[in-house]
């Protein structure tokens, strides 16, 4: 091991070191009960740590409040309109994350998921008619060369990402329609429509009941063995792990979840395809930002760039990977639209949705200052979203009013993450 890697890896240890001396103080910690997990729990929350529950009982109360007021919300057919359209909010959400942990901003995303969209139904339609993959990879492959120029820009030339990626939404804008004129036509109206069945499936398509059950029991049973594994490694290296008990009921609650969520959607037309693609984007990059030297990186870069240049990472290039990573996302998120509307249009409002994939990493708990965040804030956060643009649809409230109480909820986000960093420093 190089000297470099020597000085990074001791770096990133003495972080981890610190964290488990903040929790050793807790005695019980020490048993692995779950009385002294709870006490730790209590220290975080007073210290500006209340990780995901504000979000998780905000979301609650929402649902109850709309259901009160509409019955129709908690409808099995309502459900499922619920989650494809959350789909599109939390995946722009999930490539928003990238960026902010690194404490930057991309304001183009959602031109360039449209962009990418554009590419994969061009191919896919007349008189092509590639396959879906060649267009979906297409399509990516063009979103990712947006975020890797953006990234180039941004370490090259040390241009802020926002001036960067502010031209980026103006001049992406233009290109749209330049775009659309020249692949489908002038006399297309600034409309391409999708024509590939798979590609439209992935939001009017369903999965197979029997398909579902079995994917359900698989998941559950993953999720259980690699939580059990893990807590087993940590306490034979010694390290500070949840209690058996707290994790036993995460499996329970997660299989929960899970069965309401098959029942429910059975009881209509199904699970759309869009849910188990949507969960494996975000599991996935959970595990790239969790368990990878990059992600590593990317949290070290966002809590203290300085020192983690002085550990030896190569800033430039992990911060040109997470736009990248930011891009291609957005690319995956633009197809979903299109498939939901069953077309991509020059009229794609690109700016509002890379405000509501802001909104949805912070609202989930992901920080604007950088170094704290995961990719699982940006799907609670798309949930509330999505799930506040839908109950306000039901009860027919203005276009007004719904931008009003997302700006809202969006300012006791931020309120919420500015608190907890003024509590955090006075710890």
């Amino acid at each position: 091991m190089s000297s470099s890697e020597k000085q990074t890896t001791a770096a990133l240890a003495e972080g981890a070191r610190v964290s488990e001396e903040a929790l050793a103080g807790v005695p019980e910690l020490a048993t692995g009960s779950l009385r002294g997990y709870l006490r730790a729990w209590l220290v975080r929350v007073r210290s500006g740590e209340s990780g995901v529950l504000p979000v998780v009982g905000g979301l609650i109360v929402i649902i109850i409040v709309f259901q009160v007021t509409n019955p129709v919300f908690l409808s099995p057919n309502n459900i499922i309109n619920l989650m494809v359209q959350a789909s599109v909010f939390v995946l722009f959400g999930v490539a928003e994350v990238f960026v902010l942990l690194l404490g930057e901003i991309d304001l183009s995303l959602g031109f360039t998921g449209a962009i990418g969209a554009v590419f994969a139904v061009w191919i896919t339609g007349s008189p092509y008619h590639a396959p879906w993959y060649v267009g979906v990879l297409l399509g990516l492959a063009v979103a990712a060369v947006i975020g890797i120029v953006w990234g180039l820009l941004v370490t090259r030339l040390r241009i802020p990402s926002f001036i960067v990626t502010l031209a980026g939404l103006l001049g992406l804008q233009g290109l749209l329609i330049w775009l659309i004129d020249a692949l489908a036509g002038p006399t297309s109206g600034g409309t391409m429509s999708v024509d590939n069945a798979v590609i439209n499936d992935i939001a009017y398509g369903y999965v197979n009941t029997v398909l579902a059950w079995m994917a359900l029991v698989v998941v559950v049973v993953a999720y259980a063995l690699v939580t059990l594994l893990r807590d087993r490694s940590r306490r034979a290296g010694g390290l500070v792990t949840q209690p058996l008990g707290l994790s036993i009921i995460k499996v329970v609650l997660i299989a929960v979840a899970g069965t309401a969520l098959v029942l429910i959607c059975s009881a209509s037309t199904g699970v759309p395809w869009a849910v188990p693609i949507v969960l494996a984007i975000v599991f996935g990059w959970t595990f790239l930002l969790s368990h990878t030297r990059f992600g590593r990186y990317v949290y070290a870069i966002g809590g203290n760039a300085e020192a983690a240049r002085r550990a030896g990472i190569n800033l430039s290039r992990v911060r040109m990977i997470a736009f990248a990573l930011a891009s291609l996302t957005a690319g995956v998120a633009g197809i979903f639209y299109a498939s939901r509307l069953g077309s991509i249009s020059s009229n794609v409002d690109g700016g509002q949705y890379v405000l509501l994939a802001v909104a949805a990493a912070v609202i989930g708990g992901t920080s604007l200052f950088g170094g704290r965040g995961k990719v699982v804030h940006a799907l609670l956060g798309g949930l509330i979203v999505a799930t506040i643009y839908n109950g306000m649809g039901l009860l027919n409230l203005s276009a007004a009013t719904q931008l009003m109480v997302t700006a809202l909820v969006l300012l006791a986000a931020v309120a919420v993450d500015a608190l907890s960093r003024r509590n955090r420093a006075a710890g």
